[in-house]
């Protein structure tokens, strides 16, 4: 999972990506090129897995996180995003938008003052502007194409032109696609076209330390405005979070957080928010070699889980052994969840289950 991390200058944007990362990418100055980090997602049941086979090898799922320089000219002046910032927007399963809420008389904000709704709504406006940028062109192109089209391609042509236009005037008011009613061959169309506004959204509100008391009621209230499905809002104090990420110790930041009133870490919810928000689930192979956690889109089967392991697994798949987690704890062993039919034998089209232990078996 690649999520992507986005916002006005001086947000706070690379302090939230070392937050999310455990990192150290400098917080001052201007950087051209973009910051790329893995979070290992923190997950209780592989540290029980881990301690029921001892394997050689412990690997957690991981998601990529990727703070974005800005475009140089900035937002709000193109009405549109646009060259290899576009780019490397359109490659994210998901965005991250950082909104500030911190005053700091030494770090100007780029309108002068601190307004956190109309900030995450001037973003929103800058994706949609850039799908219909996008569509745009992609109807000139259509049109092109149709004169010299024979007749087969005319029909395609002249039916996914119909399509763009009737999302147009959405975007036109500002409406997103992720507000429009499309399915099918439509929603294929627009996964091609790498648009911004089609994408998840997660929203963090960078706010400073004299608000940690009010964190949850800034976060009820950004929420409440946007009113999106497929947006989250995770309201937090980025500059402690880095501090606190960033000591060698877990003792250390435990007691930290407990000395701030500081509950759970922007780390782990980020990753939560982001497995719920995108639609990811993590299923487990367990061994004496390996216990790993692998992710994969909710609603996968198992044919091609077995693919997220390996390539072959997913074209010789036979079929697969299947154990829930409870399951598995709850018997001791796979020996004698076995016994107990706890173990199950699953087809190629099973949808795999959150916290499934899998064994794939397959010929090639």
């Amino acid at each position: 999972m690649e999520i992507g991390i986005i916002g006005f200058p001086q947000s706070g944007k690379t302090t939230v990506f070392n937050t999310v990362t455990r990192g150290h990418a400098a917080v001052t100055g201007y950087s051209k090129t973009p910051n790329v980090g893995i979070a290992k997602v923190p997950d209780v049941r592989i540290d029980t897995l881990a301690a029921m086979y001892n394997p050689r090898r412990v690997v957690p799922a991981e998601i990529s996180y990727t703070d974005i320089p800005p475009p140089p000219d900035g937002f709000g002046k193109s009405r549109g995003i646009g060259g290899e910032y576009l780019n490397a927007l359109q490659s994210m399963d998901a965005l991250l938008i950082v909104v500030r809420d911190f005053a700091n008389p030494s770090v100007v904000h780029i309108d002068d003052n601190i307004n956190p709704d109309r900030d995450i709504q001037n973003l929103l406006t800058e994706l949609v502007f850039s799908d219909l940028e996008i569509l745009m062109r992609r109807l000139t192109r259509l049109q092109a194409g149709l004169k010299g089209a024979k007749p087969p391609e005319r029909e395609g042509f002249n039916k996914e032109m119909a399509f763009l236009e009737t999302l147009l005037p959405g975007l036109e008011e500002g409406l997103p696609l992720r507000e429009q009613n499309f399915q099918g061959e439509e929603a294929r169309w627009l996964r091609s076209y790498g648009l911004l506004s089609l994408k998840p959204l997660i929203v963090v509100v960078n706010t400073g330390e004299e608000k940690l008391g009010a964190i949850d009621q800034l976060e009820s209230q950004i929420a409440t405005t946007i009113a999106e499905k497929r947006i989250r809002v995770i309201a937090t104090c980025a500059q402690i979070e880095m501090e606190l990420g960033q000591l060698e110790e877990k003792v250390a930041e435990d007691e930290m957080r407990e000395a701030l009133g500081v509950g759970e870490s922007t780390l782990d919810r980020m990753i939560r928010v982001s497995y719920d928000v995108v639609g990811r689930i993590s299923f487990f192979t367990v061994g004496e070699d390996e216990v790993r956690a692998w992710e994969i889109a909710r609603d996968t089967t198992a044919q091609k889980g077995a693919g997220r392991i390996h390539s072959d697994l997913e074209r010789g798949f036979i079929r697969a052994e299947v154990i829930s987690y409870e399951s598995l704890i709850s018997s001791g062993s796979l020996a004698e969840g076995r016994k107990q039919g706890l173990l199950r034998q699953e087809g190629k089209s099973y949808i795999v289950q959150d916290g499934d232990i899998m064994h794939v078996l397959f010929n090639v």
